[in-house]
């Protein structure tokens, strides 16, 4: 009987026949469910004997079933793998999915830069004290340079200053018209050498297609012993050929005027004309674009900070972050950058994915 059914267990042809033979065999009204029936109606003696043959068949057949049902099954299996392909090399169905600001982007661009220079990137409050904003980077208040700052006033501020409680060092008076107070923080809160930069947001009454009252500034500071015009100039130099990833840039400095600085100098990049349109590098430009301000930190900001000008030198330059990504990545209104309209942003903004790295390129 054992070899019966285990036969026609292996010639089952499918999961259907199988189960046909397990309902034959072990079903409520199988042969061998009959048999274990009987074991009742059996002697001691002739339950000792046939108890194990009984259970014996019922465990051949029941292991038979199993593994011609794992068989048959892997054959279904691999039949379907065979049949059923997908073609894993076709692109997914893109998903909704937004992009980095190209402000956010050349903020990247610029810490990475400025990082294997030796800055660190330092911040400050966007809400500004007369003191750290004005008096202390040799703008005082009768000063006309202040004039050239159009600047958002507090009415915390000038209601201090009509009571006669207003003090520059500790009123919050004004929104930050540069990312200089972060420069004077820093020198107040930390000792020489200092190499920082300091990415953020400034405020300015002005608003055109080239100015807006919200901007971004990137500033840089460099306080140390011996520091000179040549660190600075070789500083800007290796900074704007990894931006723009060119090596062919030409930078000529013009004399220029900041209360902070002495000397003082505009850096302007030379530009090629590529089918009308300017583009930066070229190693006999067309013309010149201001890109940065700068110069050697006056002698009266360190004092302001409590360092002593004969044994701390520096160099400090500054420039536009909306300005820089407008020049690289060809936008011709800064006003877009602040309206929120998707179409521009899918259109300029980056891929979570392009984190700029100096090996992979920091505009990639």
């Amino acid at each position: 009987m054992r070899d019966h059914m285990l036969t026609a267990i292996a010639a089952a042809s499918g999961l259907d026949a199988l189960d046909a033979c397990r309902v034959e065999a072990l079903g409520k009204q199988g042969t061998i469910t009959a048999l274990l029936k009987t074991l009742g109606k059996m002697t001691p003696d002739e339950r000792l004997v046939q108890g194990p043959l009984i259970q014996g068949l019922r465990e051949a057949v029941a292991n038979g079933i199993a593994e011609r049902k794992a068989t048959l099954e892997r054959a279904a299996l691999d039949a379907r793998l065979a049949s059923e392909t997908l073609d894993m090399t076709l692109p997914a169905d893109a998903t909704p999915s937004g992009t980095i600001h190209p402000v956010s982007q050349v903020m990247d661009e610029l810490a990475e830069i400025f990082a294997d220079l030796g800055f660190a990137v330092a911040t400050g409050p966007e809400i500004e004290t007369d003191w750290h904003n004005f008096t202390a980077l040799n703008i005082p208040e009768t000063h006309p340079a202040r004039a050239m700052h159009d600047t958002f006033y507090l009415q915390q501020g000038i209601d201090a200053k009509a009571a006669g409680t207003a003090d520059e060092k500790t009123t919050f008076s004004l929104l930050r018209t540069h990312t200089s107070p972060v420069q004077i923080r820093t020198m107040l809160s930390q000792k020489p050498p200092i190499r920082i930069i300091a990415p953020g947001r400034t405020y300015r009454s002005d608003s055109d297609a080239t100015h807006t009252p919200m901007f971004h500034q990137v500033e840089g500071l460099v306080i140390d012993k011996g520091i000179t015009l040549g660190h600075l100039k070789w500083t800007l130099e290796t900074f704007v050929k990894a931006f723009f990833e060119r090596d062919d840039i030409v930078l000529r400095l013009r004399p220029s005027y900041f209360p902070f600085t002495e000397p003082s100098v505009e850096i302007d990049v030379g530009y090629t004309l590529v089918k009308g349109k300017r583009v930066v590098g070229g190693a006999e430009p067309d013309g010149w674009l201001e890109i940065l301000g700068s110069g050697m930190v006056h002698r009266k900001v360190i004092e302001a900070c409590g360092l002593d000008p004969d044994e701390w030198q520096g160099f400090a330059f500054g420039c536009g972050i909306d300005r820089l990504a407008m020049l690289k990545y060809g936008m011709d209104d800064l006003r877009p950058f602040f309206d929120g309209d998707i179409r521009w942003l899918k259109h300029y903004g980056f891929s979570s994915l392009d984190v700029p790295t100096l090996s992979g390129g920091v505009g990639a």
